[in-house]
């Protein structure tokens, strides 16, 4: 028979695991890189944008709308790269704790 309670009891565990690999996603960092590395965005897991470099032959008036660009493309990369360490952190947080249901996807708690 279902044993409710011991449902219950696994759940907290689960909640707690998830708590607590969401409170680690902040020592994931990834970084992107655009304009062969003139322009470096770093993020972590809780996709903050943690540090920005540009390289100094960058830094002037007449490139500023190409400096932009490189900043929006570098961020954007690092930011994809990040979601996907951190769908992997929380599922390996959270393996072999809650069945296999089909449907069932963790992935919106990161």
């Amino acid at each position: 028979m279902f044993d409710m309670m011991k449902m219950m009891g696994k759940m907290k565990e689960v909640q707690a695991k998830i708590k607590e690999a969401q409170e680690n996603l902040v020592h994931i960092k990834v970084t992107g890189e655009s304009g062969a590395g003139m322009v470096k965005a770093t993020v972590n897991g809780k996709k903050e944008l943690v540090s920005l470099e540009i390289d100094q032959d960058l830094v002037k008036p007449d490139d500023k709308e190409m400096l932009q660009d490189l900043v929006i493309a570098a961020v954007n990369k690092a930011m994809q790269e990040v979601e996907v360490l951190a769908k992997e952190e929380l599922k390996k947080s959270t393996e072999g704790m809650l069945p296999n249901i089909p449907g069932l996807d963790l992935g919106g708690l990161v």
